[in-house]
């Protein structure tokens, strides 16, 4: 299968086992955890006794960006499963996305949507599984190889919101199609958006979603088929 699970881990440890145990209940798929920080330093010691696990941490506290090129630069994977630790496996999700690369898509995931046009491309519909514009990294799957061609994440995203729309943009603009599917996953409470500082979430989701604007909004060309 030649793919590694990797998660981006910040606090909330109780979730973050809870997280790992769901997945290893259904795959034995190595998973590769990024954290960084002096507050997540112990974060990932409880789960020294899952194997196929291997946990990176290092003192300097990178934002989402970073640490999706991070982990990409560390993984040798050709398929890189990025998830996020409320996300839980219900059953098998690895298998049935993996197989939907070889009809030639670059990225496959769990939600995602359309751009609203009609809303100027402020904003995304969930039109259920199908081809789409972008894909969120509650689990995204993708070419590991052909997403560090297309540049990776954008480094000036220090919060994960928007910052993924972002990034499903950049497969789009490089040529690659992203699929929607569903998959037996559920989410638990999403802290990274919920637990955080409103203030600071508000700014850096607007940050990100102006680089967006500024970018992409217009590219008509680049988007899927609308339905």
């Amino acid at each position: 299968m030649n793919a590694i699970i990797a998660v981006i881990a910040d606090g909330f440890q109780e979730d973050l086992i809870t997280c790992i145990k769901s997945i290893r209940a259904h795959t034995d798929t190595p998973i590769y955890i990024e954290t960084s920080g002096k507050e997540n330093k112990t974060l990932c010691e409880p789960l020294a006794e899952f194997a196929n696990l291997t946990a990176n941490w290092q003192k300097n506290k990178l934002g989402w960006g970073h640490s999706v090129n991070q982990l990409l630069s560390r993984i040798n994977s050709k398929y890189v499963i990025l998830m996020d630790p409320s996300t839980q496996f219900t059953g098998d999700a690895i298998t049935p996305t993996i197989a939907k690369f070889a009809e030639g898509y670059k990225a496959v995931g769990w939600r995602g949507g359309l751009v609203n046009l009609a809303d100027e491309w402020r904003s995304t519909e969930d039109k259920g599984d199908g081809e789409v514009d972008v894909l969120f990294s509650y689990f995204m799957a993708f070419d590991r190889e052909f997403m560090v061609a297309a540049g990776g994440a954008n480094p000036s995203a220090t919060y994960y919101r928007n910052a993924d729309i972002e990034m499903s943009l950049v497969i789009r603009e490089n040529g690659g199609k992203l699929l929607q599917i569903d998959l037996p996953l559920t989410q638990g409470r999403h802290h990274g958006y919920h637990d955080v500082n409103p203030e600071y979430r508000d700014k850096n989701s607007k940050k990100n979603y102006q680089r967006i604007l500024e970018r992409f909004r217009g590219r008509e060309d680049i988007l899927a088929p609308r339905r």
